[in-house]
């Protein structure tokens, strides 16, 4: 049976024309015959409100620019959703460190005692000069952030190996671990610039990002129930569209 959205057909050349497009959903070709519905309602909406529709979506963009107004949410709004949610508004632990890492020997006591040593004598030299720090990440270190002079940016806890981390947070913002810190990538030396608690993120901060986040929201919403509308009053045959109902 042929589908039709208000006696227009939706061809099956239709729906093969466009089911590339939606070959990551479940299932492709539910979801290429229920935008084909919803964009041919929209075009019919938007000819009923006289939007020239020779370019469809030109007249679909016009028509939901005229239906789909939505205010940015207050901030009393933004409050209420930050009070009632505060486990969205938390952030762990996190730390800004850089390190100078030293390979490990190739196996053998001896050269893992060569390794060692060096290590060592470079962390001494940072010890006494902590600013030639990014100096002697350039010249020594083997990770690729010896290049940014060590520097490993801003991370939280869970994102570096046990040994690693233990060292960062355990090691007090402005200073250097006192001794190498050995991982299975090798010895390092770090360095832990800042140290951030964790804790709730203050509505401050975050009440301009949370605006947009719920305005976005309301927008959504409202496109949802517009569209739950045109096919509530349409009559579609041949292809049974599921809900849309929130």
């Amino acid at each position: 049976m042929a589908i039709t959205v208000n006696g227009v057909e939706i061809t099956e050349a239709m729906v093969q024309a466009e089911q590339d497009n939606h070959a990551d959903a479940p299932n492709p070709r539910d979801a290429t015959i229920q935008e084909l519905v919803l964009r041919e309602l929209l075009v019919q909406k938007a000819r009923e409100q006289g939007i020239d529709t020779v370019n469809a979506n030109a007249a679909i963009g016009a028509l939901l620019d005229k239906e789909i107004q939505v205010d940015p949410v207050d901030e009393t709004a933004c409050r209420e959703f930050y009070d009632r949610y505060p486990e969205r508004f938390s952030s762990g632990e996190s730390a800004v460190a850089s390190h100078i890492l030293f390979p490990l020997g190739a196996g053998d006591e001896l050269s893992n005692m060569l390794a060692k040593s060096k290590a060592e004598g470079v962390l001494a030299e940072v010890q006494a000069n902590p600013s030639r720090f990014a100096d002697l990440a350039r010249e020594h270190s083997t990770c690729p952030s010896g290049q940014q002079g060590g520097s490993l940016g801003q991370f939280g806890r869970g994102q570096m190996v046990p040994e690693f981390e233990q060292a960062v947070f355990s090691t007090d913002a402005g200073a250097i671990t006192p001794h190498l810190v050995q991982t299975q990538f090798g010895y390092h030396i770090i360095a832990v610039e800042q140290r951030t608690e964790g804790g709730l993120v203050s509505f401050d901060d975050i009440k301009e990002r949370l605006q947009q986040y719920l305005t976005q929201m309301a927008g959504s919403k409202k496109m949802h129930e517009y569209l739950a509308s045109l096919v509530e009053a349409a009559k579609i045959e041949g292809y049974a569209m599921p809900s849309l109902q929130g």
